[in-house]
């Protein structure tokens, strides 16, 4: 079985071997998570500090601002051809 983890969870993870001093293999067994795991989202969290984890529904913000200019852009389209049908 597949565990999900939320965002808070996995910045939890990646703070406690900068906080305490432990190493990623001492936080993983802790935490119950396997250390490729800890280790992918330390990669992930180097990579894209502002934005780490992204995917199940969670957008980088470049990507949610394009999806919501596009839902805007779709309603006023909507709301254009309904009021040229009522003239």
């Amino acid at each position: 079985m597949t565990r999900k983890y939320d965002r808070e969870f996995k910045l939890h993870a990646l703070q406690l071997p900068m906080e305490n001093g432990k190493t990623a293999t001492q936080v993983a067994r802790e935490l119950g998570v396997s250390q490729k795991t800890l280790y992918g989202w330390i990669s992930k969290y180097r990579e894209d500090s502002s934005a780490p984890f992204v995917g199940s529904g969670n957008l980088r913000p470049e990507a949610k601002a394009l999806r919501d200019l596009e839902r805007e852009n779709r309603d006023l389209r909507e709301e254009n051809a309904i009021l040229k049908k009522r003239s």
